[in-house]
């Protein structure tokens, strides 16, 4: 595997940057830790550890509980990549939080953010 850089940047740092990336769009932090506990499995005290033991991607990925199973229904271009044709992997998990973020972003509604 590949090791990219984003795989040992500290999660609490490019968190900081989805939220304030929402915010701008008159989105809410909530909402980001909605989507990430959704993608993830994690619980929000969950998501609270893991943001202040500052870990990185590789572990904060590891460390998830339970990838939700609707992942498959993420569809899309984010970062020039087509989503859905990424091969299994860290950075396909990566590039489903940035897309869903930026779905947060763009005004999508939450029931179609979380693939209801």
């Amino acid at each position: 595997m590949e090791n990219h850089k984003i795989f040992s940047m500290a999660f609490g740092k490019v968190y900081s940057l989805y939220v304030q990336k929402a915010e701008k769009k008159h989105r809410t932090k909530a909402e980001v830790d909605q989507i990430i506990c959704w993608l993830t499995g994690y619980s929000q005290k969950e998501l609270e550890t893991q943001i202040n033991k500052k870990v990185d991607f590789e572990t904060f990925f590891a460390q998830a509980p339970k990838l939700n199973p609707n992942v498959s229904k993420i569809t899309g271009v984010i970062c020039g990549w087509r989503v859905e044709q990424m091969e299994e992997g860290l950075m396909k998990k990566i590039r489903y939080m940035d897309k869903l973020i930026d779905e947060l972003a763009k005004g999508k509604a939450m029931e179609r953010i979380l693939r209801s």
